[in-house]
């Protein structure tokens, strides 16, 4: 295990950007993990196309909660579009570890709960 990612998920978990409940959101949506418990709920801010604000709430592994807060940040300032676009590599690449099958299933517990969020802005 790379010591300076896993440093940086350490960082993550203990000290998560954007852990927070975003008032009066423009999108939302909270993900489980039934295999291992594992919860992420994203909620944010619109400014047209442009992610204003965004937080999460959750609870679980360091992986599940650090991807969460990394995944935040990458999205705060950018575009609905450029959020969209974010996929399991993305992820893998913020992480910065070798993750097996389960752990992965942690890792983009965030992702699915953004990109389901998003799909919901779009039935409005």
């Amino acid at each position: 295990m790379n010591n300076l990612y896993q440093e940086e998920l350490i960082e993550h978990f203990k000290y998560p950007s954007n852990n927070k409940v975003v008032d009066q959101p423009d999108f939302m949506c909270a993900q489980f993990n039934p295999s291992c418990g594992d919860k992420v709920s994203i909620m944010g801010k619109l400014d047209g196309h442009t992610i204003s604000d965004i937080g999460f709430q959750g609870s679980g592994c360091v992986i599940s909660q650090a991807a969460a807060s990394m995944l935040t940040e990458e999205c705060l300032g950018n575009s609905v579009d450029h959020a969209k676009n974010l996929n399991q590599t993305t992820i893998k690449t913020m992480v910065g570890l070798d993750l097996g099958p389960t752990r992965l299933k942690c890792a983009l517990l965030c992702l699915h709960a953004l990109h389901d969020a998003l799909k919901n802005i779009e039935k409005k």
